[in-house]
């Protein structure tokens, strides 16, 4: 009997690290910032905590988007330059081992940072977005941006007023109108939606395909600049109400 106990005891041993090892193998494959991101972004500024850009002048704001599921930070490059350009720190976090949903506290630390900047509005990718909205539950901030994402009921903004972005996109085949349609009871009575028609999941970042999603009619450079448009519109009235 003790030598059964044994060998089962070894056996459980060697499945558990077989299984943390092969979780750690698959989340170290990424999907990076594709070529075009190079003809676009002037350059990306690669910090300690991922990627920063900083305004010219003294910020407006500050913006946090997490990234999605084992997507590298620099494949929101573009999307965060041009909202530094527009007068907003902003960060894409390198996350632990590529998932935001194990460090959902990251946001603080570019918020440490920069401790003059007096609103922060927290967002993200997917599941990033869930991230996003896990920190914003537990924090104090201005308001959240889910890019292809939606909140969890654990996570819930129904009846409040607090500020949320959330953008969606026709095409998507990972976030689909379905599953945003299905979550709208958590989101807050101050939730403004906005759908990219032709857009799909991957084109919220600059990476290329993604596996189950479906075929975009726009393209991504299209797509990126309709976030960027629609994020600042936002982030104009919010910080103006």
């Amino acid at each position: 009997m003790r030598r059964f106990i044994k060998y089962a005891s070894i056996s459980l041993g060697v499945l558990l690290l077989v299984g943390v090892l092969g979780f750690y193998i698959w989340s170290q494959q990424t999907y990076e910032a594709s070529g075009n991101l190079e003809e676009w972004v002037v350059q990306v500024d690669q910090t300690d905590f991922g990627v920063v850009y900083e305004p010219n002048g003294e910020p407006e704001g500050g913006v946090v988007l997490y990234p999605g599921a084992k997507v590298e930070p620099e494949a929101y490059s573009y999307i965060a330059e041009k909202l530094s350009e527009n007068g907003f720190v902003t960060g894409v976090p390198d996350v632990r081992l590529n998932l935001a949903l194990l460090d959902t506290n990251k946001a603080q630390e570019l918020m440490d940072q920069y401790p003059s900047v007096e609103k922060w509005y927290i967002g993200g990718h997917s599941l990033g977005g869930v991230a996003a909205a896990s920190f914003v539950s537990q924090h104090e901030t201005d308001g959240l941006i889910l890019l292809a994402a939606y909140p969890t009921e654990g996570n819930s903004f129904e009846n409040t007023d607090f500020p949320i972005l959330s953008i969606y996109a026709e095409n998507d085949g990972l976030t689909t109108l379905g599953k945003v349609e299905e979550t709208e009871e958590y989101l807050s009575d101050q939730t403004t939606m906005y759908k990219i028609e032709g857009g799909n999941h991957a084109q919220f970042g600059v990476y290329g395909e993604q596996k189950g999603d479906m075929a975009a009619d726009i393209s991504v450079m299209e797509q990126q600049d309709e976030i960027v448009q629609v994020i600042l519109e936002w982030l104009r009235q919010s910080d103006d109400s």
